[in-house]
């Protein structure tokens, strides 16, 4: 009974955590969550569609996965290009050679341009590489998608055109909540645009 109260006392958490995310876009303002979602699958849809541009995905450890694992379901379900960094011998050349701060904005740099988006995914919102990407792709003129939790004045929080901040103390509960939020806007996307998601 105790494990029961347990896991649903964490389900619940869970669940608070992401009703109560706050969307911001570019200029601080608050907005709806689901205009939010519609407004990110609107821009992706253009990526694709008109600019012929990728999106760009990025984190580190759990983030990471979700950025490689977002960054293939884009690819193959959405036919959304993309691109992520996750070959280790990028990983560590650019950490070894010129810091791993600059790990994301290197290749950022080089590869984004007006036509692109950077989603930038940091359960603290504080992480150094995670903020240099962001700042190289607004250089860049690339969208910039944000999504962060922990404290409410993280770095990354106000940084993008959209931003998601999720208001839970954990790491996993952070990840857990980005989890949801990155699939609910691809299935958005899906449905929206690719006659349902599968």
């Amino acid at each position: 009974m105790i494990m029961d109260n347990y896991a649903r006392d964490y389900f619940d958490t869970i669940r608070k955590g992401l009703e109560e995310t706050i969307v911001t876009d570019e200029t601080g303002t608050v907005i709806p969550i689901g205009d939010g979602i519609h407004q990110w699958t609107d821009d992706v849809y253009g990526i694709r569609e008109e600019r012929k541009g990728l999106v760009f995905f990025c984190g580190n450890g759990a983030s990471a996965s979700m950025a490689e694992h977002m960054s293939h379901d884009w690819f193959q379900n959405a036919v959304v290009n993309t691109l992520t960094c996750a070959e280790t011998t990028h990983l560590t050349a650019i950490s070894n050679d010129i810091g791993y701060d600059q790990v994301f904005s290197y290749r950022v740099s080089r590869v984004l341009s007006h036509k692109d988006m950077l989603v930038g995914i940091s359960s603290s919102g504080n992480s150094p590489n995670i903020v240099n990407a962001i700042r190289t792709a607004k250089e860049k003129q690339a969208i910039v998608v944000t999504l962060s939790g922990m404290k409410e004045d993280n770095r990354i929080r106000r940084m993008g055109d959209l931003n998601f901040y999720v208001p839970l103390p954990t790491y996993g509960e952070v990840e857990s909540a980005h989890a949801v939020l990155l699939h609910c806007v691809l299935d958005c996307f899906l449905d929206r645009y690719m006659r349902g998601r599968h």
